[in-house]
């Protein structure tokens, strides 16, 4: 009988069974590859409706830049304001317009039909003039 019960006797294994976390793992990766794709896109938002803030007054006349359906950019200050400037042009009068006066408000009129690229170039024109407070002009009335 002893010689029965070293034949059934095992030794200790002092090694870890990996194989069960390894399923784990694939199974969290296929989980992960297949709810990817869903993430990237994003979640629609219906954004709250909400009156505009009006701009303070001030007594110096505001610096208005206006983009057009066609994406021009106008200044309301020069000697033909109904004329499209190009963006250096853009650039040295506003900049040298508020060298003269550096609290002299500057506002972005985009047309509603306007590329949304359009108004964005135009930001990032007046960033190159070294305006970062400038404000877009907007309709009275709740956004829809």
């Amino acid at each position: 009988m002893a010689k029965q019960q070293k034949f059934f006797r095992k030794k200790r294994m002092a090694e870890i069974n990996v194989v069960p976390y390894i399923d784990v793992m694939l199974v969290l990766l296929v989980i992960f590859m297949v709810t990817a794709p869903f993430l990237m896109e994003g979640y629609r938002v219906q954004l709250p409706e909400a009156k505009a803030r009006a701009v303070d007054k001030s007594s110096a006349q505001p610096l208005v830049v206006a983009v057009d359906t066609k994406g021009r950019l106008y200044l309301n200050i020069g000697t033909n304001a109904n004329t499209p400037i190009d963006a250096d042009t853009l650039i040295e009068r506003v900049r040298a317009k508020r060298k003269q006066d550096p609290s002299v408000p500057v506002l972005i009129k985009g047309d509603t039909h306007a590329d949304y690229g359009m108004v964005i170039n135009a930001m990032s024109i007046l960033m190159r003039a070294g305006i970062d407070d400038f404000s877009l002009i907007t309709m009275p009335g709740n956004i829809r």
